[in-house]
């Protein structure tokens, strides 16, 4: 059955819709398989939730009914099960009756961020679990594994090179997309009937990356934040402007003050904020002590850490990491000898660039409202990768052979060539500060350019053969 296309007389496209065209297509073919990598990965990551809860519901929940135990008994049991030398990192006490009390400690031998915790009945003080940890979030084992090759493919930091590629061209080929259907709508005649498969799988690769458009742009933002060179970039743009995400002081003796961070709160999905020094050897009747002080004080999440002062010259730090609320990641600092407050930071006064940024973490990581988070994550994820197979559908169905030479697409140095003057020195503006801002774009963008002289210089030595035949 013939093609039903009505499509008005074809007209070469104009030079800067054939750049963004030819540049469309090089991400998806080069790009893509980092792009479905990250999708698929991402989709695990955001279903971690409901995996851990049944994979490690030993250690996370217990059937014990009745008065909880105070802190200090329950970090003795956990000391005691690894040592009465071991520095008590951080405790998570139990936020609801049926859940256990997580106890993190500083252990030699174990890697970066990296902490063993003991998992306590509140109610009898039995051990339900015993595991390392990730990052002064605590994220279990699965989920660790699952983060660091999302992020990193298991290879450190020469495999964040992969993510950070994926979410610097993102936003490009989702922004590009868009235009081009803008292009080709205006170029198409209202009469126009779709029955070519070439043509539906053009239409729902297009149709699937409009609907997913803001999804698309936010992904890409909220992985570049977290990305090495280019979160690098971003971090000193809020510092400079005064958008980093505030922090409580520590320091005795000083009065109390706002201050930044001296972490990389993208350092990971697992909202890491930052290498925490090994404690001192704590009071433990501090334990209780510090909660109570700083229940007073309205930190009334029910997900809250207690970390001891990590020297004799600073304060105990709690704060609320309830990240399904993002009003609830308050902090107060406590002079561990009287208990007065040292400083306290609330989410209300964080400024704006920060509540935005703590949001789209949360959002990128699944976490914000729970699982009407994850499933759009979900949706957005399974989303891109549908489009990434599209993509590849449609570029094997119409890939280049010698029957179609006069039907290929201009290159990106046949559509710089056509271009007029202003048009040359704003793109030309555009790619420098984006490949300064972005280093592994412009890195990237280096090669394809490269590449792209390449099949210029072959496609034009073929064409002269052919000529002479």
């Amino acid at each position: 059955m013939p093609e039903k296309i009505t499509i008005t007389a074809h007209r070469a496209p104009e030079p800067l819709i054939a750049l963004i065209k030819r540049l469309h297509f090089y991400i998806g073919v080069l790009v893509g398989p980092f792009l479905l990598v990250a999708a698929l990965s991402g989709i695990l990551y955001a279903s971690t939730p409901q995996i851990e809860s049944r994979l490690y519901d030993q250690a996370l929940h217990t059937d014990s009914q009745g008065l909880a135990l105070s802190l200090e008994a329950q970090v003795r049991v956990a000391q005691a099960k690894v040592g009465g030398a071991a520095p008590v990192a951080a405790v998570r006490p139990a936020p609801a009756q049926g859940e256990t009390t997580r106890v993190m400690f500083t252990i030699p031998g174990l890697g970066a961020s990296e902490h063993r915790a003991i998992f306590v009945d509140p109610v009898n003080g039995q051990i339900r679990g015993d595991m390392t940890v990730y990052g002064t979030s605590g994220v279990l084992p699965l989920r660790t594994w699952i983060d660091q090759f999302h992020r990193g493919l298991m290879l450190g930091d020469i495999g964040r090179l992969y993510s950070e590629l994926a979410a610097s061209w993102l936003w490009v080929a989702a922004l590009g997309g868009a235009i081009l259907w803008l292009s080709q709508r205006r170029k198409m005649s209202p009469k126009i009937s779709i029955a070519a498969p070439k043509t539906a799988l053009r239409r729902l690769h297009t149709t699937t990356g409009l609907w997913l458009l803001i999804g698309l742009l936010f992904f890409s933002a909220t992985g570049l934040t977290w990305s090495q060179w280019a979160g690098g970039n971003i971090g000193v743009l809020r510092g400079y402007w005064g958008w980093s995400t505030p922090s409580v002081s520590t320091a005795l003796g000083k009065p109390a003050q706002m201050s930044m961070p001296v972490v990389d709160e993208h350092a990971g999905h697992h909202m890491d904020m930052g290498a925490h020094k090994p404690s001192v050897l704590a009071d433990l009747s501090l334990f209780d002590k510090a909660l109570a002080r700083a229940r007073a004080e309205k930190i009334d999440a029910a997900k809250i850490e207690i970390r001891p002062a990590s020297d004799p010259d600073s304060a105990w730090v709690i704060r609320e990491i309830d990240g399904r609320w993002p009003t609830q990641v308050d902090a107060v600092s406590i002079d561990p000898d009287t208990l007065n407050i040292v400083d306290k930071v609330e989410f209300v006064s964080y400024p704006l660039a920060a509540k935005l940024t703590r949001w789209g973490i949360d959002a990128h990581m699944g976490v914000l409202f729970g699982l009407a988070n994850q499933l759009v994550l979900v949706a957005f994820a399974s989303g891109l990768a549908v489009m990434v197979v599209l993509g590849y559908v449609m570029w094997w169905r119409r890939r280049p052979t010698r029957s179609r030479v006069t039907q290929r697409q201009p290159t990106l140095v046949d559509a710089w060539r056509l271009l007029n003057r202003k048009s040359r020195w704003l793109i030309a503006f555009m790619t420098v500060v984006c490949g300064l801002s972005l280093p592994v774009m412009g890195c990237s963008l280096l090669g394809l350019i490269a590449l792209d002289l390449l099949l210029s210089a072959r496609r034009s030595s073929g064409a002269l053969i052919e000529k002479r035949g």
